[in-house]
């Protein structure tokens, strides 16, 4: 029996899809026209048909800030906007692995390697291109945690070297729609991006690719978006939401989408990428009042970014386990079996102690 929300447009392309079809552009402008509520339905709907029943958490490291030559205007890493960040070169294996040690003992399942720069390159940097590899190696064997890389442009054999070293997934967003980009990104194109996730994805590597919501564009470029991860072949979708990092172009923007919006957004992505996870990312704290994060996730997010983010702070483990009691989930703990009590009781012996 399929469900019913009671709600024609959402209820008719539920049935096509649990019929073994795939939503596209039509479904997803007319889904992203509906109201919240039967969206969250079916959202949660579709999460429980075709996911785990998990929420999966993954943490990163900012394994190297700042002077990166491109312009997005959102980043607090570009040389050419002053944002007053802390810049830095590759940190090294050694604090690579303290930062993914943390992340394990904070419930982490994935831990993500983060370079800010157009491309860790093999040929012109192989000491830091060396340091990444050793990087990948000390997290894998010393860590219950997947590996994943965001190292930006890819070669082939770059891309082969890293999968044959056991990356599960390569991280390369693509930010908004195909026809927007160059309103938010002038030294590089939304082709080049999808170049390196297919060069990715060729050499084995499964591809986390997601969006930043409340840059200016509209409804329909967030559902355009989301048909071009659908054309890519996406197993993570991040769903961020702007931070407005002051000496940025985008500093001075109010995210222009409400929480409606980003709850709604999640529910037509869950519908548009059933076999994906779909993540809750970065900027959600800002985005959301502190009570309200586990409505993404109600209405079919399957996934979060725990930790602090590239320049930005997040919030703590506790905290996000609590998002995912609220939305009446479980975490993941398939790769790192770890006890969300034991993190509950150490954040609040540091609190006690503060």
């Amino acid at each position: 029996m399929v469900y019913e929300t009671g709600n024609e447009t959402v209820d008719e392309a539920l049935g096509r899809l649990f019929a073994g079809e795939h939503l596209d552009r039509t479904d997803g402008i007319a889904l992203m026209a509906q109201p919240v509520e039967p969206l969250v339905e079916a959202g949660a709907v579709v999460r429980d048909r075709f996911g785990d029943g998990t929420v999966d958490a993954c943490s990163i490291v900012n394994a190297k800030a700042g002077n990166c030559a491109e312009d997005c205007g959102f980043c607090a890493q570009s040389v050419h906007f002053d944002t007053g960040i802390d810049t830095y070169g590759f940190l090294g294996p050694e604090k690579v692995l303290e930062a993914a040690k943390r992340a394990e003992r904070d419930g982490a399942q994935r831990f993500g390697i983060v370079v800010a720069e157009k491309g860790v390159s093999k040929e012109h940097r192989p000491e830091e291109w060396a340091e990444v590899l050793e990087s990948i190696r000390l997290v894998r064997d010393e860590c219950d945690l997947a590996v994943d890389a965001s190292l930006g442009i890819l070669t082939r054999e770059e891309a082969e070297i890293l999968a044959a070293e056991g990356i599960g997934h390569y991280n390369h967003n693509i930010e908004t729609s195909p026809g927007y980009f160059p309103e938010i990104v002038g030294s590089h194109s939304f082709e080049d991006r999808v170049r390196t996730l297919e060069v990715a994805k060729e050499a084995g590597m499964d591809l986390c690719a997601g969006v930043i919501l409340g840059m200016g564009e509209t409804p329909a470029d967030r559902v355009e978006a989301a048909i071009a991860l659908q054309e890519i072949g996406v197993s993570s979708v991040p769903i961020n939401v702007l931070n407005p990092i002051e000496g940025t172009p985008l500093g001075e923007r109010e995210p222009d989408v409400t929480t409606d919006g980003i709850v709604k957004t999640v529910a037509v992505y869950r519908m548009l990428h059933p076999d994906a996870r779909v993540r809750l990312t970065g900027g959600r704290e800002v985005a959301f009042d502190a009570d309200e994060q586990h409505l993404a996730l109600e209405a079919g997010a399957d996934g979060l970014l725990t930790g602090d983010y590239l320049t930005t702070g997040g919030q703590s483990a506790a905290a996000d386990l609590e998002v995912v009691d609220r939305a009446g989930l479980e975490p993941n703990r398939e790769v790192n079996a770890f006890d969300p009590d034991e993190i509950r009781t150490r954040e609040a012996a540091t609190s006690d102690d503060d």
